[in-house]
Parts: structure tokens; sequence; C-alpha cells
């Protein structure tokens, strides 16, 4: 048994199922969240992260020295034996922290760059990592000058945003000035910490993208696993945003190409400095070779921890957990050959009306966990946050995984009321 320091959490996916692991695991954990009522499910129910904590503290959490002093406090009161979160924006913090009491971590210096997007692209160029072309922008001047040098078309994004957040495709300086604008208008995230304001464009790379779950553990890393990502543009005007709409694992390689993709990986991760931790990192396979689209220093998301599980026996909240412990990573039984989750995607901005085909989801034993969207949803095609369900299945003995469930997501009719723009 141990005893864990949660700075902070995310309200879905990980966030629901690491306290259950930890509770089940024998852990205790204290959270330290700046505001309890973030945690709270639909209908006013506690959310597991608050429902399961041996303790709960309120603590300025978007404030480093405020956050050290709490730590500090606790740790002169009870047993800590490491720190974690499931929340990108807290893991710069949680570095700190470690740090400050003495416990495993990555340097915090790390976290900051691995967390910022124009950082990593930077720290890669001095390093000499081959990577896309790009530039950085805080003035509408710059962002012009940049898009002309680099020429179109262009992904722009901000510097620290998550889930798809702000990220658009442009093929004009049209669609450039309403990225750029989106891009740095926020003026905080949805923890309400400051964000930097800045853009980031890089030239478009074509190839099918891919996704790199490693954990790495003093400074060695271990790739657990390879997964193919299918990503979708809604909508087909300038300005289009990217929404991951499914994912298998593991993906369909050949030796060459994995090899290929894990030493970009690893040479990527040891540029940015990264000697302890999970990651997560998104990468596209050019005709020059693999190129980085993101570097994510935590677990993947969209149910790829539960992909990876199945198929490897690794789970990765329980390799967070171990890291955080300093423990070598143990995998567990392995249950599938392939596991894939397909997403549902709403067609166009509206209302749902109903779902027709999801009575079948609960008698269909290669589904193992679905989620379908609600009548009188509103929905919207947008980023990452705007999936409105999904369909998670595995294939114990074959690499079918990804056909059924793309085949079952086909098979559902989702009807939506279109909401008509007032004139």
């Amino acid at each position: 048994m141990a005893d864990l320091l949660m700075i902070e959490s995310w309200l879905q996916s990980s966030g629901l199922m690491l306290p259950p692991l930890l509770h089940d695991g024998g852990h205790r954990y204290v959270l330290v969240t700046r505001d309890p009522d973030l945690y709270r499910l639909p209908g006013g129910a506690l959310h597991p992260v608050l429902a399961l904590a041996a303790e709960v503290v309120v603590a300025e959490t978007n404030d480093d020295d405020a956050l050290v002093a709490t730590a500090r406090e606790l740790a002169a009161r009870r047993q800590i034996d490491g720190v974690l979160t499931t929340c990108d924006y807290y893991l710069p913090a949680v570095a700190l922290v470690a740090e400050e009491l003495g416990l495993p971590g990555a340097p915090a210096e790390v976290l900051r760059t691995a967390t910022r997007k124009h950082r990593v692209r930077q720290v890669l160029a001095a390093g000499g990592v081959l990577d896309v072309p790009f530039a950085v922008a805080a003035t509408w001047a710059q962002a012009h000058k940049a898009a002309a040098d680099l020429g179109y078309p262009l992904v722009v994004k901000p510097v620290d945003m998550n889930s798809g957040t702000g990220v658009r495709k442009v093929t004009d300086e049209e669609g450039l000035a309403v990225a750029f604008a989106e891009a740095t208008t926020p003026e905080r995230n949805t923890r309400d910490q400051p964000l930097e304001r800045l853009a980031l464009l890089e030239r478009v790379v074509e190839g099918p993208e891919y996704s790199v779950e490693s954990v790495t553990r003093d400074g060695v890393t271990r790739v657990l696993g390879i997964t193919a990502k299918s990503v979708a543009e809604p909508g087909a005007e300038a300005g289009s945003g990217f929404v991951e709409s499914g994912h298998l694992f593991p993906a369909p390689l050949a030796p060459e190409e994995r090899e290929a993709i894990e030493r970009h990986v690893v040479a990527v991760l040891d540029a940015v400095g990264l000697t302890h931790g999970i990651s997560h990192t998104e990468v596209r396979v050019t005709a020059a070779g693999p190129r980085l689209i993101e570097l994510n220093p935590r677990q993947g998301g969209g149910y790829i921890f539960e992909l990876v599980r199945l198929v490897t026996g690794y789970n990765p909240l329980q390799v967070l957990v171990d890291l955080a412990l300093g423990r070598e990573a143990v995998p567990g039984p392995v249950a599938a050959a392939s596991a894939a989750v397909t997403f549902l995607l709403p067609p166009s901005d509206g209302v749902v009306r109903e779902v027709r085909g999801a009575e079948h989801l609960a008698d269909d034993d290669r589904v193992l966990s679905h989620e379908t969207p609600s009548a009188g949803r509103e929905v919207r095609p947008g980023d990452n946050n705007e999936r409105i369900g999904h369909v998670l299945v595995a294939d114990p003995r074959g690499h079918e995984a990804k056909a059924w469930a793309d085949e079952i997501v086909a098979a559902l009719d989702i009807r939506i009321a279109v909401r008509v723009p007032t004139p």
C-alpha cells in the first residue's frame, strides 16, 4: 500500500478510471484541488476522484509557490510516496512538487518544455532532429509573414491547449486570420490558467498518423506499442479542424516501418530530455520518414490506454502509478490480439433526436464498452471534445477489431435536428 498526492484530475476517461484503480490496488491518495465543485457528475453525484479520496485539500493549484507549500504541509503530517495527475495542465506542477519532496519524477523544467508545443519544436531544431518546418507568432503581422515563408496549406494551433482545441488547417489568408484569432484570443484555459496566447504555424505533412505509447525510466525508453489513428477533418472549408475518429492497437506495420517510428520517437524524447514518465507521441509517416505531430508526456487519451492494456497487459494508468512510486512496471494478463475504438461524430450542428440501433450493442460479444448520445443533446462538429460517443471492441485471436468497430458504428443511425441559422 502506498500514499499518493494527486494534483487535480481529468473529469472523464482516465480521470474516472484512475481513482478506482488506486483504491482496488490498496493505495490511498490525497486530492489537492482549487475547486472541489468541479468534480461533480451529471445529476450532482460525486466524481470518483472525490468519492474515493482519503482526503481532499483545497489549495491554489495554479500557483506553484502555494502548491509547494501545501505539499510540504501535507508531507509533514502524513506519508507521501508519490505525486501524479491525469490532467495535462498540471504535469509541470506534479514534476515540481515531486522535485521539492524528493520523489520520483521528471525534471520540472523538462515538463514545462514538453507541455508547450512550440518549445518542443525549438528543442528539436536545436538538437538536429528532423522535424516539421514551423514558426511561432504572437501578432498578426508575424503570422502573416510566417505563412508567406512557410507556404500554404498550414496547421495553426495554440501552443498550450490540448484535445485538438483550436487546431486548424488553413489554405489561405482568410483561414489564417480566423485560426490565428482562435489560437491567440483566449486568455485562460478550462482550469483558469493563463495562456501564452501564441500561435504555432506548421507546414502540413501528409501520411498516415500513429501514436507511440512509451515508458521512460532512468533515461531509458521502452515502447509499449504503436497505435494507428484515424483522423477526420470535419468541414472542407479553410479553417477546418482535426478530430481523431478512431484508434487501432497494435498498428499494422511492417517491421522496418515500426523500427523507424520508434527510433524517431526515442530521438524526440531524448532531445526534450524526458528521463522519467509515460508518453503518448503522435507522428505522421511521410515520404521522407516519420515526423512529429505532437508530444504528450502522459498516457494516451481516447481509450488508447485501454487498448494498450487489452493487447499488451500493460495498463498505462497502472504504469503511471508505478512511475510515481519509482517502481518497475509489470504487465498483467493479455486479453486480445487487437483492440479498437471508433468514435461517434456529429454530422452537423443541431440537437440529437434519437439513436437507432444502439439497443443491439449490449448483446454484441465483441463490444467491451460503448456510449451513445441521449436525445436532446446539443452537438456540433469540432475538435476531440465534440465526439458524442464510442464503441470499443476487442478481437481475442486476430486483427479484425478495427473492421468490427467501424461496422458496428456504421450500423447506428444518429438522427440530428439540424439547427437553422437565424437571419
